[in-house]
């Protein structure tokens, strides 16, 4: 319970850091990549046994570690796109409401059991997502960019339900700093190289500013996996019920964060999917 509580306070932490970037005029994508860089070298760090570089390509996650690090940077980008094509509210829907993906893959490839309980949790999880996300009076998305969305909501699913996959079919408990250290390695190169070609077109500034962002971004989103990958440990819960309380405690708490922190104003809908998103907390944690 305490690690999930952690992964869901670090992946909040990210959210108001992300949001302290326009606060301080700190360039959005150096931060990132000097994120994986500095998540890269804590995980190392946390590292107990001996790192031999060398054996970690012959581990049998590698492959998987390539995929998810190269998937974070094209997400990452997709959901800008969305965020500044369509709207935040419904980047921020698309990539929370993903929890089905990792929910229905733990049901079919892991045979997990849902009690009527936690199915209605999760479809009270759902609901609570987009009323606590939605900022505007309703989500009109044209045609023409409806792709943005879904891809987000694909990539986003995708990554939860590898990230359980490894956890659960490749990786030793020990294993946990490297695997997560290795992720954001491949996920930082993949960044350089995206950096560069982008660097053509629009000069990155290498600042004291945007390192100092990217320091406080990275370790907070190390340490999110890294719990959440302990989270999903847990002999009690399914990774259905980890999935859902982690997707649905981030919204619930970022949103109150913005509220003490930035004085956000809430809507009466707002307040409503926080209402539903602790009802369904309960029913997914305890039935």
């Amino acid at each position: 319970m305490l690690d999930l509580v952690f992964s869901v306070l670090c992946s909040s932490l990210i959210f108001v850091i992300f949001k302290l970037f326009d606060t301080y005029g700190v360039q959005t994508l150096f931060a990132i990549i000097t994120n994986y860089m500095v998540a890269c070298i804590t995980g190392l760090l946390l590292y107990r046994e001996p790192i031999d570089f060398a054996s970690i390509p012959s581990k049998n996650w590698f492959l998987g570690t390539v995929f998810l690090g190269i998937l974070f940077i094209v997400i990452f980008n997709i959901m800008a796109k969305t965020a500044q094509k369509v709207g935040v509210s419904v980047a921020s829907v698309a990539t929370k409401m993903s929890l089905v993906i990792p929910v229905i893959v733990g049901v079919f490839a892991y045979q997990e059991q849902l009690s009527f309980l936690k199915i209605a949790g999760i479809l009270l999880a759902l609901a609570a997502v987009y009323f606590t996300s939605v900022k505007q009076k309703s989500l009109v998305i044209a045609k023409d960019v409806l792709l943005l969305p879904i891809l987000v909501f694909l990539g986003s699913g995708t990554i939860d339900a590898s990230i359980k996959y490894f956890q659960e079919t490749q990786l030793e408990v020990q294993e946990y700093p490297i695997f997560s250290a290795t992720v954001f390695a491949a996920a930082a190169c993949t960044g350089l190289v995206f950096i560069t070609i982008k660097s053509f077109g629009t000069p990155l500034k290498i600042n004291l500013k945007n390192i100092l962002g990217g320091i406080a971004l990275g370790i907070p989103n190390y340490f999110s996996i890294f719990f959440l990958l302990r989270a999903l440990q847990n002999e009690n819960w399914n990774s259905a019920s980890i999935f859902t309380i982690n997707n649905v405690a981030i919204v619930m708490f970022s949103t109150l964060l913005g509220i003490v922190l930035f004085k956000e104003r809430l809507s009466i809908k707002n307040w409503g999917g926080i209402l539903l998103a602790v009802i369904s907390i309960l029913l997914v944690a305890l039935y």
